[in-house]
């Protein structure tokens, strides 16, 4: 298994990350904007489009999505409460005044914590983490955690938009906290980071 992280995507500089099998297939975790961008380094790496992984319903991390699946046939998962905003463009905006066109994705596959997702050697884990949006989820798979906008490096995402929670949040921290071994986390913004930093340093989860 690889992980490549793209450049910054949206003008919420939302990272989005390639995670390549040995078989040469790859599942994208998030779909932020500009497909053809991402199309371009899947092809620079000859890898094969299978499925887009979504940490939540967001329009910077949902905003190629429906072209990347036109393009490519690929599956998009998001977890069954975040459905809405996927199939809805408009409110995947969250509130945020001016946006452009969200495309909606019609063809998605819902997710719940019990879900496990293969590709190929790999298996990715769902942990439902609701606060930053209902449906947020952290995708687990070995030692390597994508955490979407719900852990950051040195703080979480935000509880303050339409559908957030931050009771929920606290809730989802916990068990990100009780989580085993050292975890790669790879963010939905800002740099990547490992669990024992973030229990070490991050005041949310101290």
């Amino acid at each position: 298994m690889r992980v490549l992280r793209l450049k910054p995507l949206s003008f919420c500089d939302t990272n989005c990350y390639i995670v390549a099998s040995d078989e040469g297939n790859a599942a994208l975790i998030d779909a932020p904007d500009d497909a053809a961008y991402i199309l371009e380094q899947l092809d620079i790496f000859n890898l094969t489009l299978k499925m887009i992984l979504l940490t939540h319903g967001h329009f910077d991390h949902i905003g190629a999505a429906a072209d990347l699946q036109d393009e490519t046939g690929c599956e998009v998962y998001v977890h069954t409460d975040d459905m809405y905003m996927v199939k809805d463009g408009e409110a995947s905006k969250g509130g945020f005044p001016g946006i452009g066109y969200i495309r909606s994705v019609e063809n998605v596959t819902p997710v719940t914590e019990d879900t496990v997702i293969k590709l190929d050697e790999i298996e990715f884990d769902v942990l439902h983490t609701p606060g930053h949006t209902p449906g947020s989820v952290c995708y687990i798979t070995g030692s390597t955690m994508f955490s979407g906008d719900t852990l950051f490096a040195r703080s979480i995402g935000r509880t303050d938009l339409p559908g957030g929670d931050m009771a929920k949040m606290e809730q989802s921290l916990e068990k990100i906290k009780d989580l085993g071994g050292d975890l790669t986390v790879y963010p939905g913004h800002m740099s990547m980071t490992t669990l024992d930093t973030e229990k070490r340093v991050n005041p949310y989860l101290r």
